[in-house]
This record gives C-alpha cells, structure tokens and sequence, in this order.
C-alpha cells in the first residue's frame, strides 16, 4: 500500500507537473493508463510557462500527491466567485487505477472549500471521455447542459478527431 503526501505546489515541482500531466494524457506513455487522450490529440497537453503562470497566479493553485517524495499526481484548481474549476487532473499512468485520482479529487475540494467560500466544483471533460465522465459522476458531479468548444492551441496539440467539444459537470456544495 502507498503512502500518499498531499501538498500545495512548489516552483520547484514545475518541470515534474509539465513531465506528469503530459505523460498522463498524451503520447505513448499515457496508454499505459485509462486516462489517455492520445487517441484523440496528438502534441503535449501543458508546457512550463502554464505551469509557471498558475503557480504565480492569485486564483489558482495547483495540489500535488507524492509517494516517496515522487510526483505521482497533480491538479489546478482555479477560484472565482464561489466557483472552484478543477483542471488538469493527472495521475501517472504506472500509478493509475489504485484510487489515486479519487483520493486527489477530494483533497482538492476539501482544500478549495477550507480556502474559499465555494458554492460550486466545475470541470471540464471532452465529449466523448465517457469513462472519464463516469468517474466523476461517482464522485458527485453531474453533467449540465453547458457545452465549450474545445480550445486550439496548435503550438501544443492537434486534434486527431473532428468536432471535439468541452461538457461541463458540476457539483454543489
């Protein structure tokens, strides 16, 4: 059995988070785990001058889960106005399925609500994620009828796929 750390990042887990978050959802390493997007995207999902921003940004903080000192998940929560957005949920692919990403998920809503006066928890999912959709909605969260177009960066990602679109589920507190 793993012992979990959870932490508020550091300046110094930037380059672990940026190797982490894109070893979980793109490229060949990410198939290793369930929560691979590589068949959809191809390219990096976040860059270090993201992370770098969201570590410095007033409204947004990023959690870490070690083992042993080692990076092994990490997620953005974002503050505004009594919404908490949850973004960016990753767990190494070698580590998934253990309960990593439950265990995380509610670290990050217990600390956003300890933190804030949070009256809702949103994300984002892509369409067509229905296992991921499903995790969620056993967390809690409910899918809305709020659609987003999935975003463009060609600097980082392509999509493989036509027509990709955001699906936003929430959970009030």
């Amino acid at each position: 059995m793993l012992t979990l750390n959870f932490c508020v990042a550091s300046v110094d887990d930037a380059h672990s988070i940026v190797e982490l978050v894109n070893s979980a959802y793109r490229g060949e390493s990410s198939r290793q785990g369930w929560t691979t997007e590589a068949d959809l995207l191809d390219g990096r999902r976040t860059e270090l001058e993201e992370i770098s921003h969201l570590l410095y940004s007033n409204n947004a903080i990023l959690l870490c889960c070690k083992t042993q000192n080692k990076l092994i998940g990490s997620v953005c929560v974002k503050y505004s106005h009594g919404e908490v957005e949850m973004g960016m949920l990753a767990v190494d692919p070698l580590y998934q399925g253990q309960g990593i990403g439950q265990q995380l998920l509610h670290y990050a809503e217990c600390y956003a609500a300890q933190k804030w006066s949070v009256e809702r928890y949103v994300l984002a999912v892509i369409h067509c994620r229905y296992e991921l959709i499903a995790f969620y909605e056993r967390r809690g969260y409910k899918l809305t009828t709020q659609r987003r177009a999935f975003p463009v960066n060609l600097a980082l990602w392509t999509p493989k796929v036509d027509g990709l679109t955001l699906l936003i589920l929430e959970k009030q507190c």
